[in-house]
């Protein structure tokens, strides 16, 4: 999916202790780009994923996470995570994330992850609000709700 395709993206610098030896980004730490890009994702959306009142009506619990390294980042690299909602079930969103050098078009991972709406309290899965859907379906310009 060309980067084009993606409606939100943001930056972050590969630090130090993010690499090994040679300086490369540990795997694991992609991990860590993907969410800093999530929470900004909601953030863009006026979600703070956080904040505990917000978490009574929409907190995510990874369920599935795949990932595809094509060509490694390093250390004081500025990456550009790149990601979207690609659908929304009755309780889960899948996204999609694709990670570049900053002024590239080198694709250096793709990922796709699914997310329940969990409620911790009860310790179960919840329905994505319509609400939410809608917004979701705004920005992304999907779904019945796209214009």
């Amino acid at each position: 999916m060309p980067k084009a395709d993606f409606r939100f993206h943001c930056t972050v610098r590969v630090r130090w202790s993010e690499g090994d030896a040679q300086g490369i980004v540990y795997n694991a730490r992609y991990f860590d780009y993907i969410e800093v890009a999530q929470a900004e994702y909601f953030r863009n959306l006026g979600i703070r994923l956080y904040d505990e009142e917000s978490r009574k009506r929409f907190d995510t619990a990874t369920v599935k996470a795949t990932l595809e390294f094509k060509s490694p980042a390093r250390v004081d690299d500025v990456l550009e995570v790149h990601t979207r909602v690609s659908a929304i079930g009755s309780s889960s969103l899948r996204m999609v994330s694709e990670i570049y050098r900053q002024c590239s078009d080198e694709l250096l991972m793709r990922a796709e992850l699914v997310y329940v709406n969990y409620d911790s309290d009860a310790g179960v899965s919840r329905a994505v609000l319509d609400d939410l859907r809608e917004l979701i379906e705004g920005f992304e310009q999907t779904g019945p709700t796209a214009g």
